[in-house]
C-alpha cells in the first residue's frame, strides 16, 4: 500500500515516519524545498525523541520518501493525509487556508479513487469543506473520479510522539461509509495488534473529539492551578491535595500538577478555537473561557512572587532561568510560560541568563541579544540573584548546593514546577518559592 502525507511539520512527519515503519510506502510533501532536502538526508528540524532514528531507518529501506510535488507523488496512493498547520487568527479561530489549499492540489492531480483524510486539528465542519474543494476541482476538470473523506485527529504528546503513535491509547477516525473505514482499518491494523482501540464515528464527532480532549486536559491544569493559589491563602499544600484527590479513580493522577501554566502548540490554540466555534453558534463556553483566563494569569504567578520578594523593584537584578520549552523533551517554545516571565523581567529592568537542553536555538530566535545564553544550567546562575525553574527537565531535578552557594549572588529559588523539596532547600540555607506550597 502507498499513502501520501501533505505537511512535514510535527504531526505530518511523525505520522509519515511511524506508518512507514509498518512496511507501508509513504511519501511526505512540503512546499519548503530546503526542509525537504534536509529530510532526504535524515536531517529533521524539530526535536522529538526517537524520530530522527525512525526517519533515517525508513529512508534507507526506501519506504519513506520526501518531495515538494503532490503531482509527482500521488499516483497509486490509496489515502492522502492532510497534516498542514492551522495557526490561530487574532480572534482565536483556526486558519484552515493551508488545509483547503492542500485539498485543492489533491483534487487537481488525483487519478483514482482514494480517501482524503484530515489529520490537522481543524474546526468542526472542515472535512466537509475539504470535500467541497476537491469536488469543485474535479468538476472544473470535468472528471468523474470519486473519493471519500475522513477525519483522523492526532493525540500525540510532544516529547513522546513516536511512542504515542506506535502504541496509541486510541485511534479516532470519522468516516462517511464502509469503504473509507476499510481503507483506514488496513492502514492502522498494525497498530492494533496489541489491543489498542480504533474508534470509528461520524466526521463532526471526530473533529470535536480532538478539541474536547485538549480542552478537558487544559481544564484539569487550570483547575489545579486555581486550587494551588487558594492553598497559599489558607496554608494548605497543593501536593498533599493532589495526592488526596488523585487516588480517586474518577479523577486520576494525570494532569493535576500545579505549575506556571500550560503552553505549547495545542492546548492554548485549541482552547481559543473551541471558544470561537461555540461563539459562532451563539453559545458561550463559560468553563473553557475560565480555563483560558486562569492560564493567562498563572503564567505571571512566578513573576509576581519575584516582585514581592524584592519589594516590587528588580531593576538591575540578574536572574538565571532553567528551562525554556513549554515542557520537557521538546524544543517547542510556543506559548511557553518562560517567554512571559522573561519578557516581564526585562520590562522591569532586570537581566536574565537562560539555559535549556534543546531549546536554545529557538530562544535566540525569540529573544535575540536581550538575554544571555548559558552553556549549561550552572553557568546560567553565575552572579544570579535567584534561580527561576520553568521547565522540569530531568537534569534539573537534583541540585548541587555547594555549587549554587559558590556561584549565586543570593540564595533564592523560584520553583515554577514544584519539583524541589522545600524543606531540603531551606535546610541548605536557601529561600524557596513554589506554587501552592507552604
Amino acid at each position: 500500500m502507498k499513502i501520501l502525507i501533505i505537511g512535514t511539520g510535527y504531526v505530518g512527519l511523525v505520522t509519515g515516519a511511524c506508518i512507514s515503519e509498518t512496511g507501508i510506502e509513504v511519501s511526505c510533501i512540503d512546499i519548503d524545498e530546503k526542509k525537504i532536502n534536509n529530510l532526504k538526508n535524515g536531517i529533521i528540524s524539530i526535536y522529538e525523541p526517537g524520530l530522527e532514528d525512525i526517519v533515517k531507518r525508513n529512508i534507507e529501506k526506501q519506504r519513506l520518501h520526501f518531495s515538494t510535488s503532490i503531482k509527482d507523488s500521488i499516483d497509486g496512493c490509496k489515502a492522502v493525509f492532510i497534516a498542514v498547520g492551522t495557526p490561530p487568527h487574532e480572534d482565536g479561530s483556526a486558519d484552515i487556508s493551508h488545509v483547503l489549499n492542500a485539498a485543492r492540489e489533491v483534487g487537481r492531480h488525483m487519478k483514482e479513487h482514494m480517501v482524503i483524510v484530515t489529520k490537522s486539528t481543524v474546526p468542526i465542519g472542515t472535512s466537509y469543506k475539504v470535500k467541497d474543494v476537491i469536488q469543485s476541482e474535479l468538476d472544473r476538470l470535468q472528471s468523474k473520479l470519486t473519493f471519500d473523506i475522513a477525519s483522523n485527529p492526532e493525540f500525540l504528546k510532544e516529547g513522546n510522539a513516536v511512542e504515542d503513535f506506535l502504541r496509541p491509547a486510541r485511534i479516532v477516525i470519522g468516516v462517511e461509509n464502509e469503504k473509507a473505514k476499510d481503507t483506514l482499518s488496513k492502514i492502522y491494523r498494525p497498530f492494533q495488534l496489541n489491543g489498542y482501540r480504533t474508534i470509528f464515528m461520524d466526521i463532526p464527532s471526530a473533529e470535536l473529539t480532538k478539541y474536547t480532549a485538549n480542552c478537558m486536559l487544559a481544564t484539569k491544569i487550570s483547575f489545579m492551578n486555581e486550587i494551588a493559589n487558594l492553598c497559599e491563602l489558607v496554608g494548605a499544600d497543593i501536593n498533599m491535595v493532589r495526592h488526596g484527590i488523585g487516588s480517586d479513580p474518577r479523577i486520576g493522577s494525570k494532569f493535576i500538577y500545579a505549575g506556571a501554566g500550560f503552553g505549547g502548540s495545542c492546548f492554548p490554540k485549541d482552547v481559543k478555537a473551541l471558544i470561537k466555534t461555540a461563539g459562532d453558534k451563539g453559545y458561550s463556553l463559560e468553563i473553557i473561557k475560565a480555563v483560558e483566563a486562569v492560564n493567562n494569569r498563572q503564567k505571571e504567578v512566578i513573576f509576581h512572587k519575584i516582585m514581592r520578594h524584592f519589594g516590587n523593584n528588580i531593576k538591575g537584578k540578574h536572574f538565571g532561568i532553567w528551562g525554556l520549552s513549554f515542557k520537557p523533551n521538546t524544543d517547542d517554545m510556543r506559548e511557553a510560560p518562560s517567554t512571559v516571565i522573561i519578557s516581564k523581567l526585562l520590562e522591569a529592568g532586570a537581566s536574565a541568563r537562560a539555559y535549556d537542553p534543546v531549546a536554545m536555538k529557538e530562544a535566540r530566535l525569540r529573544f535575540g541579544d536581550s538575554i544571555s545564553y548559558a552553556s549549561d544550567n550552572y553557568d546560567a546562575l553565575l552572579d544570579a540573584n535567584a534561580l527561576i525553574l520553568m521547565t522540569e527537565w530531568a537534569e534539573f531535578r537534583v541540585l548541587n548546593f555547594k555549587v549554587l552557594k559558590r556561584i549565586m549572588k543570593q540564595r533564592i529559588i523560584f520553583d515554577g514546577r514544584n519539583i524541589y523539596d522545600p524543606a531540603e532547600i531551606k535546610e541548605n540555607g536557601f529561600v524557596y518559592y513554589g506554587i501552592g506550597r507552604k
